[in-house]
């Protein structure tokens, strides 16, 4: 299969919200592209005209998006030459949760893990299919490098980020998208979960042998690897919530 151009989380991610709950999906987008890593800490979010083009809202919801997010501590906004609004580089953590409110019903986890497993080996599938170009290539290194060296504050976005760039490098947009939108669930049971460094360490070198599946075109062992990881996070999620 011939190689097109990698497909953009960013470009996934910004797409236009509906009319009905503008302000709403704008929150919702703008915390997805910072809390998968798309937007990484400290670095600036697109100009608020781009953002607004993007999105199809008006500038007045996307800066009330904005101020909602600085509100909660998100981001800040820079004046001068060099402003915009930028990531801020320590996020807040999840908020704390009740004992009654830790238990998660068991419909909602299978569902959310039924759909991860099925976007993310078809994926990975997908992606060691392709011809990559050295461009792909070098995108997934990369996010392979910044989720093996994150600590344990930063590793949840940078394993995100990677696993996005899987998908990015299939160029299918909506499977990106879909992919986004499956992770972000995913997150918010993970964030429920101790994060264990044993488990972190095993994930890192899964993490490298699905890449490295990819990079040698081999579809079958990065789907058979991909499955395995995350049939490992599975097991956690059920141990901990279920």
């Amino acid at each position: 299969m011939e190689s097109t151009s990698v497909v953009n989380a960013g470009e996934a991610l910004f797409r236009p919200v509906r009319a009905g709950n503008a302000f709403e999906e704008t929150v919702e987008r703008l915390l997805q592209a910072i809390r998968l890593g798309v937007v990484g800490a400290g670095e600036r979010l697109p100009s608020e005209r781009e953002l607004a083009e993007r999105l199809g809202v008006s500038r007045v919801t996307l800066r009330e998006a904005i101020r909602a997010l600085s509100d909660a501590g998100y981001v800040e906004s820079r004046r001068g030459r060099y402003g915009g609004t930028f990531v801020n580089e320590t996020l807040p953590g999840p908020p704390e949760r009740s004992a009654d409110a830790a238990a998660v019903d068991s419909v909602v986890l299978e569902d959310a893990l039924s759909l991860r497993y099925v976007l993310e080996t078809g994926a990975a599938e997908m992606a060691a299919a392709r011809s990559l170009s050295p461009a792909d290539r070098q995108h997934l290194t990369g996010t392979l490098a910044e989720a093996a060296g994150a600590d344990l504050e930063d590793y949840r976005r940078k394993d995100s980020r990677l696993h996005l760039a899987i998908a990015e490098v299939t160029a299918s947009g909506s499977l990106t998208t879909a992919m986004a939108d499956a992770r972000t669930k995913v997150n918010q049971l993970l964030d429920r979960i101790p994060l264990l460094q044993p488990n972190l360490e095993h994930s890192n070198a899964q993490h490298e042998a699905i890449v490295d599946a990819i990079l040698a075109g081999d579809a079958e062992a990065a789907r058979q690897v991909m499955a395995e990881h995350i049939e490992g996070t599975a097991s956690l999620l059920r141990a901990f919530l279920a």
